[in-house]
């Protein structure tokens, strides 16, 4: 029984979904004016999890997850770069889609583009004017009334009298209340425009969502996504002018992943402490970067640091040196470690417990290595199918531990270790251990056993 914990009513809720086995997802994008950050990685990681693992339960998933390419920061960067606003929204769109590759990131089913969705946004508006939802304001620009939307406040949890307009909440005098948020705003000399029955223009950010997901699923859809930042005042606006225009329920569901943090603060580009994915990728695989987004649970804070990266490293290690050298087989069916993962992932997709199951079932492949390798075999497939659900441990193991030496080509590594056992069979132990510390002088550690001597690379931060 599934169960996700809805920030509407602050409670766990069973899941149901409108239509039976299947499930509409709308998850909010990048705005496409810079690289994606690690912090950007963590939100998109985090539903990347549960929707991999609504799929292997069965379910029916149609994602979207769109982009805003058109917003004052685009306008901006392309006036300081003297370009045009679309090469700027094309140039990191393409780089968005290479870093999400790396990590792992499913492609959205839908990847909607606010450009794209201009008519509907203008319909969505007209509909809100017909409803007095909304007006044109005197200097042209087109307002959501949000006094005509009595619940407004009611994902937020705040009370609309004592609101105190925040960081993304305009304040100008042509409004009727600071609160009201922009519809339409008339296009300023040299900006982009579409033409509008209000004027040449373009979108304001919250209307784009509503549009575009009413566009892709209908008046209501099953589960809504995005970073908790997105909470108030995107998210409290898309239901303020959804349910406005439809007269229904907007979303079943809504789900808030954890800001990731660097010294207790969220990471973020207006604050400057960020690390682009590009950036952290250059040092770390991408598979370590993965496992750090994802092993916290989603609603959680992710706390971000070089020593982070090294234990996510390690713990990968660990995994892979489990299953190395396994022979292949069939996963074990029901087995008790598989039952206890799918009760974490039903909590509210609990990734903490389901990967202290991992860790257990890799702790009894090692018991059985040696007593009985045909069960630690079909362990193994199974810790790779339940790794697969959080899209880790599908690489070889020795590729993922021995790794890229820019160092020594692998040949001759293979040849050190080779002329390494001649020594010791020659019972040379001086030139032997020689060998092993020219190795690790280049973070290649040796690993003698009965079946002969393995290597992997070593982290050395």
């Amino acid at each position: 029984m599934l169960k996700i914990y809805n920030s509407m009513t602050q409670e766990k809720e069973i899941f149901q979904p409108l239509q039976p086995n299947k499930i509409n997802i709308y998850v909010c994008g990048p705005t496409v004016y810079d690289f994606c950050h690690i912090g950007n990685g963590r939100t998109y990681a985090a539903f990347d999890v549960i929707i991999r693992y609504l799929r292997w339960r069965g379910y029916n998933v149609t994602y979207v997850r769109n982009i805003t390419d058109i917003d004052d920061k685009i306008i901006k960067r392309a006036n300081e770069n003297k370009e045009a606003f679309i090469t700027v929204v094309q140039r990191f769109t393409t780089a968005m889609h290479d870093d999400f590759t790396k990590l792992g990131l499913l492609s959205p089913d839908h990847e909607p583009r606010a450009t794209e969705y201009v008519p509907q946004i203008i319909k969505f508006i007209e509909k809100l004017i017909s409803h007095h939802c909304a007006y044109v304001a005197n200097n042209g620009d087109v307002y959501y009334d949000v006094r005509q939307f009595k619940e407004y406040g009611c994902l937020s949890h705040h009370d609309i009298d004592q609101l105190e307009s925040g960081a993304r909440v305009e304040i100008n005098d042509v409004k009727r209340d600071p609160l009201d948020f922009v519809l339409w705003k008339l296009a300023k000399p040299d900006e982009p425009f579409w033409e509008s029955p209000w004027g040449a223009g373009r979108p304001g950010w919250h209307i784009e969502c509503s549009a575009m997901s009413t566009s892709l699923f209908g008046d209501q859809f099953d589960l809504h996504g995005g970073g908790k930042d997105l909470i108030f005042p995107h998210h409290e606006n898309e239901i303020a002018q959804s349910e406005a225009a439809t007269k229904k329920k907007f979303v079943s569901i809504w789900m808030h992943a954890g800001y990731l943090q660097i010294e207790k603060e969220k990471m973020s580009k207006s604050l400057g402490n960020f690390s682009t994915i590009r950036d952290l990728l250059k040092n770390n695989k991408p598979e370590v970067l993965r496992y750090f987004m994802i092993t916290s649970h989603y609603r959680s804070p992710v706390h971000y640091s070089e020593h982070a990266l090294v234990q996510a490293h390690n713990a990968l290690e660990r995994f892979y040196n489990t299953l190395r050298g396994l022979p292949k087989a069939l996963p074990l069916p029901e087995s008790e470690f598989e039952k206890k993962f799918i009760a974490a992932m039903d909590d509210d997709f609990n990734t903490p417990v389901a990967f202290a199951t991992l860790f257990e079932l890799a702790h009894e492949i090692q018991r059985l290595r040696d007593k009985d390798v045909s069960l630690a075999a079909q362990y193994g497939a199974l810790l790779q199918l339940l790794g697969g659900v959080f899209g880790i441990l599908q690489d070889n193991p020795e590729s993922f531990l021995q790794g890229d030496n820019d160092t020594l080509p692998v040949e001759k590594i293979e040849a050190l270790i080779a002329a390494r056992n001649q020594a010791r069979a020659d019972k040379k132990w001086a030139e032997a251990d020689r060998i092993r510390d020219e190795l690790l002088a280049i973070s290649i550690a040796l690993e003698d056993a009965v079946s002969g001597t393995k290597w992997k690379r070593i982290t050395t931060r």
